[in-house]
């Protein structure tokens, strides 16, 4: 499709040539945004190379947010965490700094693991989804899951012969977040379906891990001694511990809010 070019377009033409050129060029920002940037443009006295450098930054900042809101979507996350809204004061064994240099992502790029390790309500799974959602901000591919959903898949897929196709799947992605490592037994199977994804990952992509019980306890959730160092081996290996304590900082916020003496109306 042509469009009709004529010089002295009146201001209602230019718009609907403007708003149909953006249509057949995918251009929904600059359709959006066209009248509000031209109005503060000619405001501010905008050279015609500002003006468009303005209305190109907008398309682009766009297409980055609903890549980022795209990729955010995908990793499957259950809830909406951010690192704002973590109360770091409600629990000092986790260090602002470091989480805030873990939200650099360079230990995603560099392809190395991070465990976060403590009892119920201390922050893990906040922190997972948090960096997990940095992470796909920054453009990484995020992949969230629960350890039982996980291995009940591949033994899914071994069963319906689908398991190298599903570890490969697993295996693409920049970061795996697993959570709630340890709250149940797994079986030698799943044990080893799980080593198996975690083999495919090692030292070419992240993984990163939320677990109530420390790494001694495992051997409850991994019973061949073998084949849990094994898998404590590849979760660990260069990567960052962070041990999240024991005290939640959710129930003490509870007890906190049921003191507070009742408003008199």
């Amino acid at each position: 499709m042509t469009l009709p070019r004529q010089r002295g377009l009146t201001e209602q033409a230019a718009d609907t040539a403007i708003d149909t050129a953006c249509r057949l060029l995918r251009l929904p920002s600059i359709r959006n945004e066209f009248n509000e940037i031209a109005d503060r443009a000619i405001k501010d006295q905008m050279t015609y190379r500002g003006f468009l450098a303005e209305l190109l930054m907008a398309e682009c900042d766009d297409r980055s947010r609903r890549r980022s809101e795209r990729r955010i979507k995908a990793a499957g996350f259950p809830r909406e965490k951010s690192l704002r809204a973590f109360d770091f004061e409600a629990n000092p064994n986790i260090d602002a700094a470091t989480i805030h240099t873990l939200a650099s992502c360079e230990w995603i790029k560099k392809s190395q693991p991070l465990c976060l390790i403590g009892d119920s309500g201390t922050g893990k799974s906040h922190m997972l989804i948090a960096l997990g959602t940095e992470a796909a901000m920054k453009g990484y591919r995020v992949r969230y899951t629960l350890a039982t959903k996980l291995v009940n898949e591949l033994v899914e897929a071994a069963d319906e012969k689908q398991l190298n196709k599903t570890i490969a799947r697993y295996g693409r992605v920049d970061l795996l977040c697993i959570d709630e490592l340890g709250y149940m037994e797994l079986d030698r199977r799943g044990a080893e379906l799980l080593f198996q994804v975690l083999t495919e990952r090692e030292e070419k992509n992240s993984v990163a891990i939320a677990s109530n019980e420390s790494f001694g306890g495992w051997t409850k959730t991994f019973t061949d001694p073998r084949l849990c160092a094994a898998i404590v081996d590849r979760l660990t290996f260069n990567g960052t511990i962070i041990e999240t304590g024991t005290d939640s900082y959710r129930l003490a916020s509870t007890r906190a809010r049921a003191e507070q003496p009742a408003t008199a109306s």
